[in-house]
């Protein structure tokens, strides 16, 4: 293992020890080493940082902590709803390894009516074998609604200061919704995420995707949840949409604080070419389900965009804000995301791969990419590259003009175009530095 200096970088661990690199260095009385770089995940030999982080705060240098809707994050990495949140012990683990916040598997009222199946994940690998899109049609949390509150009411007795998140889900019953919001708040979560957006199993009862792409409806159940939480409210959009400010501006129209997005893309893994049936298979048959990881990025970066330009222009200076979720697994990742105008971002599938620990590795790899461009905290480069997306119209205008000008700045084809008024300007033209 290599050991690098880089100025005011996080303090970090040894991949494979626990023991921080600053206690290893004064052992051996020397000044504290700031980083330390291991070797990729992916064995592809490349660096990556691993930050040390206290109650998910690091140590050294620049900050990584973000306000948004009245909540302080320690750092933006969430994670995401789905197993990584499915109970106490899981949850416990996300905060004693440093995760900014833990958005819980969504709940709701009555679990009885949820039940998985298995196997229900399946891989997308690459031609050398490494997995870069996972599939599951994993239905929302089958624990009893009861136990949950229990759990999360113990998790915020003991880390108080910490963020918890209850994702939350149901029909087309507005006491229903008053009810679950009523009781997650009894409990003490700081704020929630509305799913509006599961692709499988829910939408089949009118729930999740379903409700997520009826604008209406949504914007409806929308004014009934804000209308009860005291706590701000993110509603979670599903990318299987022909516009997905479309349903974004419905939940912001009525009342919600943030949007999460995106939740997975609707899919098919696949055909086992030798049994001739679809890739998972459960009893010999399969249902199409959500698609995630890194192969969804670029969807996700394109749909983030999409949000933060109608935050931009429709909410600024409004308080809204944007969790940005899909494909994330480095803080290289993540800063992409906070580029485009994300608040926070959320992690599952990353963590179902490489485990809790990964968040040390995000925030590492987040505070290399803002030490290398002088960044101090994030709100200094949130939404940097908005402003340099624009139509293809313009692009072409924009090229056109470029080639004028360039073609302008040629000077002179041969000795007769030399003028003696022009003289000067013409030298300058042919000047290359």
């Amino acid at each position: 293992m290599q050991v690098q200096r880089a100025g005011a970088q996080a303090g970090c661990y040894a991949r494979g020890s626990m023991t921080p690199c600053r206690v290893a260095s004064r052992a051996l009385g020397r000044r504290p080493l700031p980083l330390l770089v291991r070797a990729g995940r992916n064995g592809n030999g490349s660096g990556e940082l691993y930050a040390e982080l206290v109650q998910g705060r690091v140590t050294s240098g620049p900050d990584l902590s973000v306000t948004v809707n009245g909540l302080t994050f320690p750092n933006p990495f969430v994670i995401g709803s789905g197993p990584p949140g499915t109970n106490y012990q899981v949850m416990r683990k996300a905060f004693e390894e440093g995760w900014g916040g833990v958005i819980v598997k969504t709940l709701s009222l009555d679990s009885s009516k949820v039940v998985n199946v298995s196997p229900r994940y399946a891989k997308l690998r690459d031609s050398a074998g490494k997995v870069f899109g996972w599939e599951n049609f994993e239905l929302i949390s089958d624990r009893p609604f009861e136990t949950m509150l229990d759990e999360m009411k113990r998790l915020k007795q003991e880390y108080p200061k910490q963020v918890l998140i209850a994702s939350i889900m149901e029909e087309y019953n507005k006491d229903a919704w008053e009810e679950i919001i009523g009781r997650c708040e009894e409990v003490g979560v700081d704020a929630f995420e509305i799913n509006f957006s599961c692709p499988h199993g829910m939408p089949e009862r009118k729930m999740g995707m379903a409700m997520g792409q009826d604008c209406e409806l949504l914007g409806e159940v929308c004014g009934w949840i804000n209308a009860a939480a005291t706590k701000p409210v993110w509603a979670k959009m599903t990318p299987n949409v022909t516009d997905i400010t479309d349903p974004a501006s419905a939940a912001l129209k009525n009342g919600c604080e943030g949007v999460a997005a995106i939740n997975t893309i609707q899919s098919v893994m696949g055909v086992d070419l030798d049994t001739l049936r679809p890739h998972p298979t459960v009893e010999g048959y399969s249902t199409p389900g959500g698609y995630s990881y890194k192969a969804v990025k670029p969807i996700a970066l394109a749909k983030v965009m999409k949000i933060a330009k109608l935050i931009e222009t429709e909410y600024a200076g409004k308080g809204v804000s944007l969790s940005g979720i899909g494909g994330v697994e480095t803080g290289s990742d993540a800063a992409e995301f906070i580029l485009l105008g994300a608040d926070t971002v959320q992690v599952c599938t990353g963590v179902m791969i490489h485990g809790y620990e990964l968040v040390h590795e995000l925030a590492g790899g987040l505070q290399a990419f803002m030490g290398k461009h002088n960044f101090k905290s994030i709100a200094e480069f949130k939404g940097h590259a908005l402003p340099y997306f624009t139509t293809h119209t313009d692009l072409v205008q924009r090229q056109r003009a470029a080639i004028a000008a360039k073609k302008a700045r040629v000077g002179v084809a041969n000795d007769a175009e030399w003028s003696g008024d022009t003289f000067v300007e013409q030298s300058q033209n042919m000047v290359a530095n």
